[in-house]
């Protein structure tokens, strides 16, 4: 297959890697500095899926500089944050047999890509595979709890096209199936990631701590009660009747296994760099307001995170 990841940081050096190596013709995209150094010396990858390098057949700053914009699939690895602005780009590469792969964070890439991209173009992606920057280029795989899940929130796609990519990325390393119900699974990585994401860069504690202490116990309590106040307005299962059982899930399950973690928005806090908050705790609030469900805690979260965010901006620079 020829195909394009569009974001070359910790999970996109990871698929371009992999597939390379799978005998894919694979070509890159990022920022300057990063494009070009990954030109010299290629993508690696670290951790638990062991050590592997490959050199990516195009690397480029921007679509305008690749010489070859016929791709089968496109991978979509940027920031929730960027998503409108990358489908507009990538326009221009969409052909009759392109597929483009959102994976991401959080609430409301599907919506942002298909104000530009064919909604039958577009296929959902839920990661759940852990993977860290060392340099750039350069990734590190820590851990994994599930597959990766393909899927359409409308089915728009065939199945038989969905099990072709996911038989294209098992083959390449990157255990993946198929799923009827991803906006179900989406919503439930959504949980999870904005009751620990926000509070562990707020307070700067790994997840476990969160859960021994009293108040952001509750906090996190009343987050995960505002989005499944949300997801009933919204009608949109999930794999837990409710608010109760998903915290039993929550609480003996999902925080033990990842009670070491640090956020992720607290690195990108510290490198300066915008979180994905507005995806996450941020996307509930706007929900709960055109709903009319009340997110008072959330609301808060997001406010306070945003705070935090600029005063390390500013730090940064």
């Amino acid at each position: 297959m020829k195909i394009l990841v569009f974001g070359l940081g910790a999970l996109g050096s990871v698929y371009s890697c992999l597939l390379k190596r799978a005998g894919h013709r694979v070509s890159g995209i990022d920022i300057p500095a990063v494009a070009s150094r990954i030109g010299r010396q290629g993508v690696q990858i670290q951790g638990i899926w062991g050590e592997h390098q490959a050199y990516l057949d195009q690397v480029a700053a921007s679509v305008d500089q690749l010489a070859d914009r016929d791709f089968d699939l496109i991978i979509v690895t940027v920031k929730a944050y960027q998503t409108a602005a990358v489908s507009q780009v990538l326009k221009s590469c969409i052909k009759d047999n392109t597929y483009v792969l959102l994976a991401q964070n959080g609430y409301g890439n599907y919506e942002a890509a298909s104000e530009y991209i064919a909604a039958d173009r577009l296929i959902l992606g839920r990661v759940i595979f852990g993977a860290v920057t060392l340099e750039p280029g350069i990734s590190q795989v820590t851990v994994i709890a599930d597959d990766v899940l393909l899927g359409h929130p409308h089915q728009l796609i065939d199945e038989d096209r969905l099990q072709q990519l996911a038989d294209v990325f098992c083959e390449a390393g990157i255990p993946t199936r198929v799923s009827p119900n991803i906006m179900e699974l989406i919503w439930a990585k959504i949980i999870y990631n904005s009751a620990l994401n926000p509070l562990g860069a707020i307070l700067e504690v790994p997840y476990g701590k969160l859960a021994e202490m009293e108040w952001s116990r509750q906090l996190m309590d009343q987050i995960i009660n505002e989005i499944f106040a949300v997801l009933k307005a919204l009608e949109q299962p999930t794999p837990w009747k409710d608010g109760e059982a998903y915290r039993s899930s929550f609480y003996r399950q999902m925080v033990p296994s990842t009670a070491a973690h640090r956020a992720s928005m607290l690195q990108d806090i510290q490198r300066g760099r915008k979180t994905e908050i507005e995806a996450l705790n941020g996307a509930v609030v706007r929900l709960g307001e055109r709903l009319g469900v009340e997110t008072p805690v959330n609301r808060v979260i997001t406010s306070l995170l945003q705070c935090k965010e600029t005063l390390g901006s500013i730090k940064a620079g």
